[in-house]
């Protein structure tokens, strides 16, 4: 009785064979078959080439870049060693999910005939089309900025970025934190930018601008007829979009609590359901989150989701405030300058060294962003030429109102503490120092009375 698996054999080879030309890899690039066909238009021995190097038997071959990205390449025009083109086929193999090797295989003759050159032309043709139009999409929908474009060599700084280059090698949940006008964003775009998820989407949403009610159908999407008004066919949310790539929330603490579960939700188990919807949609979307307030107080003051915190704060960076890298003030003004010169039509060519010294010592509430607005502002009065410190009037007068404002909360601080160790004094000696009745006279908690005892350095006996 014939041996069937010996006969499946033999057709497989014979089928191998006949193709105009195959070649399989392992993981490493190592070449493990070559058929005949393509052994002689490379002219080489196909039992000598085994074990070789794919890249140094066919020069400029994309295999073992196929091998690394997993990404199969279809219709691919490739220039054969004695000149003739062909359209090549990589695909990843794969085993229990994992790649293992790649296949090429020529899916066209060689091309000697003249309408099969047209067609590869108009081939290429469309192909460099449509390269372009993923170059577009790609600037539509991913990332603006890159680590480049976050200014300045200070010590804090230069540790941020270099946290940042770590970060965007995981797929773990980052938490970026900072004071409004920092450039949290920016160091979204860049973990996103450095990441292997920077060919796909990378969405935003902000959670402060979004109604409560629509937050769902914005990050979920919704099915058609899923509510009054609801487009005909649905619609596509923020998770789905950003699939395989990066989604942004921005100022999740404005969050609402009910709908910080059903995000708890998604996190662990990986999919969304569409409003309207019953069906479970799997996602694979990298998570960052900013926030301008602290979560953990939040947290405490339960307005914020405990498990959600923990949940979101995997990877944490925080984005240092600008009146801890004046030194960095320079470097801004000048990359400032340059893109309002760009974006506005000015012809600005610097900036008076006094000014330089007046934003040295400014406490700059409005970080980064108070900053690019002063300096417009003063642009947009000089029109050309240097900028100097008559321009600043109005930044003068906002600089005193700060220092004013600043002096009235320590007058107010000190008064406030003043008030708060006699009355604790008080409440001691009303109770012969007994601290637990104290605490319940002050109606606080008894640790807490104890650390003020310490802060204010007060003899309980």
């Amino acid at each position: 009785m014939p041996d069937i698996r010996e006969e499946n054999k033999d057709i497989i080879n014979c089928v191998l064979e006949s193709m105009q030309g195959v070649v399989v890899t392992d993981l490493d690039g190592k070449i493990i078959f070559l058929n005949d066909r393509y052994a002689d238009i490379l002219q080489v021995d196909r039992h000598e080439v085994i074990g070789k190097d794919v890249i140094d038997v066919i020069p400029g071959t994309r295999m073992h870049i196929v091998a690394r990205t997993g990404r199969e390449e279809m219709g691919s025009l490739f220039k054969l060693k004695n000149g003739e083109s062909v359209l090549v086929n990589r695909i990843p193999v794969r085993k229990n999910g994992k790649i293992i090797g790649v296949a090429a295989f020529g899916s066209l003759s060689m091309l000697d005939e003249m309408s099969t050159v047209a067609t590869i032309q108009k081939i290429g043709h469309l192909s460099q089309e449509l390269n372009q139009y993923k170059s577009e999409l790609n600037k539509l929908r991913g990332a603006k900025y890159s680590l480049d474009q976050i200014i300045g060599n200070s010590p804090n700084l230069i540790k941020m970025k270099e946290l940042i280059k770590k970060v965007a090698q995981t797929k773990s949940t980052v938490l970026i934190t900072g004071e409004t006008g920092t450039g949290k964003e920016l160091v979204a775009h860049a973990i996103h930018q450095l990441s292997t998820r920077s060919h796909h989407s990378f969405g935003r949403l902000n959670c402060a601008a979004i109604p409560n009610d629509l937050l769902e159908s914005e990050l979920f999407g919704y099915e058609e007829g899923a509510f009054t008004g609801a487009k005909k066919g649905g619609k596509i949310g923020k998770f789905e979009l950003a699939n395989c790539g990066t989604l942004l929330l921005d100022e999740i603490n404005q969050m609402p609590l009910y709908f910080q579960s059903k995000l708890l939700r998604v996190i662990q188990e990986k999919e969304i359901e569409r409003v309207g919807g019953n069906k479970p949609i799997d996602i694979d979307v990298r998570l960052i989150f900013t926030t301008n307030r602290n979560l953990l107080d939040m947290v405490h003051q339960d307005s914020f989701r405990e498990d959600l915190y923990y949940r979101i704060n995997v990877m944490s960076i925080e984005v240092p405030p600008l009146r801890t890298r004046v030194d960095d003030i320079p470097f801004l003004v000048e990359h400032f300058i340059s893109k309002i010169n760009k974006e506005l039509g000015l012809n600005i060519t610097g900036i008076d060294d006094k000014v330089i010294e007046l934003f040295q010592t400014y406490y700059w509430p409005g970080n980064i962003r108070e900053m690019e607005n002063t300096i417009e502002r003063a642009a947009n009065l000089a029109l050309q030429g240097k900028l100097t410190l008559e321009l600043f009037e109005h930044f003068l007068l906002r600089k005193e109102k700060e220092r004013s404002r600043n002096e009235n909360e320590i007058c107010l601080e000190t008064v406030r503490f003043k008030a708060e160790k006699e009355t604790i004094i008080r409440v001691l000696a009303q109770t012969n120092a007994n601290v637990s009745m104290a605490a319940k006279l002050l109606k606080i908690n008894r640790s807490v009375l104890y650390e003020k005892i310490k802060k204010y350095d007060i003899r309980t006996m």
